[in-house]
């Protein structure tokens, strides 16, 4: 039995978009009512290449917002490190906007480009 309820059309049709250019890794989020995750996963060879998530930050630091861009930029300056500039975004089910936009926007100020 095929699920078409309103988060399976959302992550099928981002997940669509993004399958395109499979060379370039992806960003991926996972939100929780907590904390927020991010990883770097190379879709070619099937291996994560940076996680970060606000249970890494060394101090817990204002909002959940303000912590989904510490986490972005944090994910950032790792990727610099290890030679990733260039990723994809994948914000999975969540809209973007809240913590995905802050965390997205904290990822491009650490110096990733997307």
């Amino acid at each position: 039995m095929i699920n078409h309820d309103s988060k399976t059309r959302r992550i099928n049709r981002v997940r669509a978009k993004i399958a395109v250019n499979s060379t370039i890794p992806r960003l991926s989020v996972f939100r929780s009512n907590y904390h927020i995750w991010a990883q770097i996963i190379d879709d070619k060879h099937g291996k994560t290449l940076v996680a970060f998530s606000s249970k890494n930050l060394s101090k817990i630091i204002g909002t959940k917002t303000d912590q989904a861009f510490a986490v972005g930029e944090n994910i950032g300056k790792i990727a610099l490190k290890k030679k990733i500039s260039f990723i994809r975004f994948d914000r999975g089910p969540y809209k973007y906007h809240g913590r995905v936009k802050a965390l997205a926007e904290g990822a491009r100020k650490g110096g990733l480009k997307f």
